[in-house]
C-alpha cells in the first residue's frame, strides 16, 4: 500500500467523468488499498478515484463505522434534504454550506465486484454523495451556498 497525492481543485482531471470498472484486476486491487491508505491518512471521510488522478469509478467512504468500498456506484434514491457544513480532500483548509439529500440508496460493486445496497442517513448520505459527485466531474463547491469559508482545522466531513 502507498499513499497516494491527492489532487486538488484547479487539477483538470477533477473535471472529468470517470469509465466504469469492467473487472478487478491485480492494479484496482492496489489502487482501493491505497484511496483507503491515503483518505486516512489525510483525515478524510471518502475519496474518489480521480481525487489520487485515477479516472475510474470507484470511492472509498468511512464516516466511522468502518471502509465502504463502491465501485461503479448509482445512486437509486434520495429523500429529505439536510443542510450543512462540507469540506474536501481536493478543496484543502476551506469548509461551505451545502443542501443534500438526508437519505441515499444506492448500489455498488464492492472489492470482489459482489453488487449489493447500501443505504444511508446524515454523514453517510452525505458522503455518498459527495464522493459520486467527484465521479463525474463535479465539486462540492458548485453547490455551495454563500462564499467558503477559510478552516484552521480537519474538516470532519470530506
Amino acid at each position: 500500500m502507498a499513499l497516494r497525492t491527492i489532487r486538488v481543485q484547479g487539477d483538470p482531471v477533477l473535471n472529468k467523468t470517470c469509465r466504469e470498472i469492467k473487472e478487478i484486476t491485480p492494479k484496482i486491487r492496489e489502487l482501493v488499498e491505497d484511496m483507503l491508505e491515503t483518505m486516512y491518512e489525510a483525515n478524510g471521510v471518502g475519496l474518489a478515484g480521480p481525487q489520487v488522478g485515477v479516472l475510474r469509478r470507484v470511492v472509498v467512504i468511512d464516516v466511522g463505522e468502518g471502509p465502504i468500498v463502491m465501485i461503479n456506484p448509482v445512486i437509486l434514491e434520495t429523500s429529505g434534504e439536510q443542510t450543512g457544513d462540507e469540506g474536501c480532500l481536493s478543496v484543502p483548509g476551506k469548509a461551505g454550506t451545502v443542501t443534500r439529500p438526508d437519505y441515499v440508496k444506492a448500489r455498488a460493486f464492492n472489492e470482489n465486484m459482489e453488487e449489493y445496497e447500501i443505504e444511508g442517513t446524515e454523514l453517510l448520505a452525505r458522503a455518498i454523495c459527495h464522493e459520486l459527485d467527484h465521479l463525474d466531474g463535479h465539486l462540492y463547491v458548485e453547490l455551495a451556498e454563500g462564499p467558503l469559508r477559510e478552516v484552521t482545522y480537519e474538516s470532519d466531513e470530506e
